[in-house]
């Protein structure tokens, strides 16, 4: 009886004499066969520090040499790198009166009627020129006020 060691985990097994002389007796079972094919590496996520596994066609195409265990670490990543003068559509900075009323640590409410529902709160400039984005000109409204300020001149 032809016995032989599994080229992954060096297990004895039996193989009919047959597929020795086919060339087939190489691994125990299906898992070290598939082991015995897999090519890649283990890498680290950037963001998070996961270990995560990639083929070599994923770390050749790499433009950045960075790995990400997902489409989330991913963006975060790029959020932080392709922001403000590195994003391709940057015109200057006229148009980052909110990011600076933000970074400020102003409460987001309107200045007017107090409503804090983030999903209606816009920044407001109180000359209404859009260029001066001085923190002084900069407050927050809410989408009704901030027309009731634009249309009909109300003072907050």
């Amino acid at each position: 009886m032809p016995q032989v060691k599994c080229k992954i985990c060096n297990k004895e097994f039996y193989v009919k004499p047959n597929h020795l002389k086919l060339g087939w007796g190489k691994y125990c079972s299906r898992k070290c066969a598939s082991l015995s094919r897999r090519k890649g590496q283990y890498v680290i996520c950037d963001i998070c520090g996961k270990k995560i596994w990639k083929m070599p066609k994923d770390i050749r195409g790499s433009k950045s040499g960075k790995f990400f265990c997902g489409k989330s670490c991913q963006t975060k990543w790029r959020n932080g790198v392709y922001s403000g003068e590195n994003h391709y559509l940057w015109q200057g900075g006229e148009c980052v009166y909110r990011e600076k009323l933000i970074k400020s640590g102003r409460k987001i409410v309107c200045k007017k009627c107090g409503l804090t529902d983030k999903r209606v709160i816009i920044a407001h400039h109180i000359d209404k020129n859009r260029k001066n984005t001085n923190l002084s000109n900069l407050v927050w409204l809410c989408r009704n006020c901030h027309h009731l300020a634009h249309n009909h001149n109300e003072d907050f």
